[in-house]
């Protein structure tokens, strides 16, 4: 899933790129503010959020819907729930059969897909202009109208069960470190449930379960609806009135408390893969709360520490010690440092030789990471990072036909009902000084903060133990 190609966007981004390519100085760059991203906001009665962001670069429009139900907001006698209706959405609804969603966007030259993430469910599409009403009134048809049956209950259940067996089961490493990590690093029961791979509420769910999930969580009240590209904002009000105005809210629970308690001491999980090749290590550090100044220094780390060959740890792990071959991690695993809600985590993962120790991977981690705490960090090292971030950032809203713009712009309009914030995250970043960067370090990279989960291969005809916590 990526995102949109806008005018103004791919200049700067060639700028920034070639200042990072030979070493330019970063004031050869303009000035970051002037990126702005038009948008409008508003809200039907029935609450719904809308948000309109126009761009004629090319003539297609990309279209989400977002409801506010993802894997770790679910009732906790509904695990699996949030996931097995994005399956569900696809199953038909009152004026499209089974399947006839897709064959209809397909048809017309379209692209989309659906997915499920920590906070939100979400589904796009991305078509050329003339198609905008035709997509709006199939969006608002499932959201009003979706087929709930026993029929398609009975196959989504399978295909879900197929899906966790497929990546998680019967694949090395299936959930590590994505599911692993919040497991062990978080306490309350919504952060640290296994919200992909258990399917025992999937297995035993009753099709009047399902009929009252779907109607509580899949109503305009729950959801934000973005448009992004090639379109008219007048028209589209028209037919976002017509077509989402008519359907009725519903009655919406609490959202529930996610807070996690300050982690005072490291934790270390150790579990064992039959599958995997190779020992593996994932370290997860709490994050500070979103749109926080401590958050946007956050972001710059991540940058520092974990993006691209230049980072600390790269440097460290890979072309010092010789370790690894690479480094993967971030703010996130489900998507970005900017699409979620409530509790998070910074990670990073590695894969290794068996000959080598945790401890060995660990040390070399230390080695990267330590400095970040003791010094504030130098100008070279801060301006780079926001290079990169800004770079990320940029990359991300112009690509895949303007999913990645829409996805920031929903994610604004239903944490914050503020999907205007997409302007004042390169602002943000700019304010974080040196000092900020090893306050937010001391703060939230001590050990004390620190989860890691370590992977060890096994015989391949033994089960998989389960997790041992040290």
């Amino acid at each position: 899933m990526q995102s949109k190609r806008v005018r103004r966007v791919r200049p700067l981004f060639l700028l920034l790129f070639i200042a990072l390519s030979l070493d330019l100085p970063l004031s050869a760059a303009p000035d970051a503010a002037e990126f702005h991203v038009p948008v409008e906001y508003y809200k039907l009665p029935n609450g719904l959020r809308v948000v309109l962001s126009p761009d004629h670069t090319a003539p297609t429009v990309c279209i989400g819907v977002y409801y506010r139900i993802g894997f770790r907001i679910e009732p906790k006698d509904r695990t699996g729930f949030a996931h097995l209706f994005e399956h569900m959405m696809f199953q038909g609804s009152r004026n499209l059969g089974k399947m006839e969603f897709i064959k209809l966007i397909q048809s017309n030259g379209g692209i989309l897909n659906g997915s499920t993430r920590f906070d939100f469910t979400n589904y796009f599409e991305v078509v050329p202009s003339n198609k905008l009403e035709t997509v709006l009134w199939a969006e608002a048809d499932r959201m009003s109208g979706l087929a709930v049956t026993e029929e398609n209950l009975k196959n989504q259940q399978g295909v879900v069960g197929n899906e966790v067996k497929v990546n998680v089961l019967n694949r090395p490493y299936g959930g590590f470190p994505w599911i692993d990590l919040p497991m062990a690093a978080n306490t309350n029961w919504y952060n640290a449930h296994n919200f992909y791979g258990d399917l025992t509420d999937i297995e035993s769910a009753k099709l009047d379960e399902v009929k009252k999930f779907f109607d509580t969580y899949y109503a305009p009240n729950n959801a934000a609806l973005t448009i992004v590209g090639d379109f008219d904002p007048a028209e589209a009000k028209k037919f976002v009135e017509k077509y989402f105005g008519p359907i009725k809210p519903s009655q919406l629970p609490p959202q529930p408390d996610l807070s996690e308690p300050r982690q005072e001491a490291e934790k270390r999980i150790t579990k064992t893969d039959p599958l995997a090749p190779r020992p593996a290590l994932a370290i997860a550090y709490h994050m500070p709360e979103r749109n926080t100044p401590e958050y946007y220094a956050m972001g710059l780390i991540e940058q520092m520490l974990i993006e691209g060959n230049d980072s600390l740890l790269y440097k460290e792990l890979v072309q010092k010690r010789g370790l690894t071959d690479s480094i993967e991690g971030g703010i996130n695993l489900l998507g970005n440092m900017f699409d979620y809600a409530g509790p998070m985590l910074l990670s990073a993962d590695v894969r290794y030789d068996p000959t080598t120790s945790s401890d060995t991977v660990l040390a070399g981690m230390d080695a990267a990471i330590n400095p970040l705490l003791e010094k504030p960090v130098d100008k070279q090292l801060l301006d780079r990072a926001r290079v990169k971030a800004r770079s990320s950032l940029y990359d991300t809203m112009t690509q895949f036909g303007g999913f990645g713009l829409m996805d920031l712009l929903s994610s604004f309009a239903l944490f914050d009902d503020d999907p205007a914030r997409v302007n004042s995250i390169v602002p943000s970043f700019d304010k974080v000084t040196p000092e900020l960067i090893q306050k937010t370090a001391q703060d939230y990279l001590r050990p004390t903060n620190r989860t890691i989960v370590i992977v060890q291969p096994a015989p391949k005809n033994t089960a998989a133990a389960p997790a041992q916590k040290q």
